[in-house]
């Protein structure tokens, strides 16, 4: 698919990008090249990871071979990224750094990085179950074969929606801060359930099963929230009731707000 790549970060989601490429035979690990923060970063993952990649420690002389690399995956925590330095190599083509650091733009990893064409990405906790929700805003002058293989990294592992740059910071608040949302409400459910007299594990079980459930009604019937809500609701009854509980507490309002916040956030580390 590519010459070969390096990974500036090799946590949970930048392995749930690889490994799949591996599992799948697109990648060989020989052509990856990661560069990790501390030796015992290095020395776990040549420990514990399933594949005999080239890695190295930030600032060991033999790093700076991640710069001769077509392909650069930036995947460290958003305040590290002062610590990266860019080293211009001597290729007369500039190439893709795709970062997948939260919040930072195209503008700013542009003025970082001058000697790269830039690429946006936000995804989300799920894609290391090969469930993720992938959001790419394209920089500057991206061909159209460069698109494609900047998509071939994460379509093994998400669903990748194309966006204009102004729309990630939302995308990242429902997708990204989403899955810890829904994990509080899980969490929440159940110990009403717990409060009722079930098990713990049965009514966490009893939560995801329903949650799953009634996605898949919504998608399989193609009805509206709105119409499965009116399905289930009857006069006086019991659904009424806890649904003006949560009107009372201004859950909608809640959630609502929970995601403006978390889009806001994201917009402050630009």
């Amino acid at each position: 698919m590519t010459r070969n790549i390096a990974v500036i970060g090799f946590g949970n989601i930048a392995k749930a990008i690889i490994t799949p490429l591996f599992d799948k035979k697109l990648l060989d690990p020989k052509d990856v090249y990661c560069l990790v923060n501390t030796k015992k970063s290095l020395e776990s993952i040549r420990k514990g990871y399933n594949y005999d990649i080239n890695i190295f420690q930030a600032n060991s002389r033999d790093s700076k071979i991640i710069w001769d690399c077509e392909v650069k995956l930036l995947s460290v925590k958003p305040q590290q990224l002062k610590n990266i330095i860019e080293i211009e190599n001597n290729k007369n083509n500039r190439d893709l750094l795709v970062s997948i650091l939260a919040g930072v733009s195209l503008e700013k990893l542009n003025r970082k990085f001058p000697n790269h064409k830039c690429v946006r990405v936000v995804t989300n906790i799920p894609i290391t179950i090969g469930k993720g929700l992938t959001g790419i805003a394209w920089g500057d002058e991206l061909n159209a074969d460069q698109k494609q293989l900047i998509k071939r990294l994460f379509e093994n592992s998400s669903k990748i929606y194309e966006l204009p740059e102004d729309l990630l910071d939302i995308f990242l608040a429902l997708t990204s801060s989403g899955p810890a949302i829904i994990a509080l409400i899980i969490e929440a459910l159940s110990d009403g359930g717990l409060t009722g007299g079930l098990q713990k594990k049965l009514s966490e079980e009893l939560v995801m099963e329903m949650i799953l459930g009634t996605v898949n009604l919504i998608k399989d019937t193609n009805i509206t929230t709105a119409e499965l809500k009116n399905m289930v609701t009857s006069p006086g009854g019991t659904t009424i009731s806890a649904l003006r509980v949560l009107e009372n507490k201004s859950l909608r309002s809640a959630l609502i707000e929970a995601v403006v916040s978390a889009s806001n956030r994201s917009k402050e580390f630009r």
